[in-house]
């Protein structure tokens, strides 16, 4: 699974990082630095909750 952001949606709200930390980094903004990541099978559930929890639906999740 990869998990991709769309930084025109991230609003900065933090959520993906709050659910998920060893997934997502911010920046001094709130804004998630990630552009791309592949998910380690351990943290494919970790994945779908910080897309789920977004406001934006800015994470995408791509098997």
């Amino acid at each position: 699974m990869r998990a991709i952001v769309d930084h025109d949606r991230c609003e900065g709200h933090g959520r993906c990082y709050a659910v998920a930390p060893d997934l997502f980094d911010l920046d001094d903004e709130g804004y998630t630095v990630v552009h791309e990541i592949t998910v380690p099978a351990q943290w494919h559930e970790e994945a779908r909750e910080a897309a789920s929890a977004c406001p934006r639906a800015a994470i995408r999740l791509v098997d």
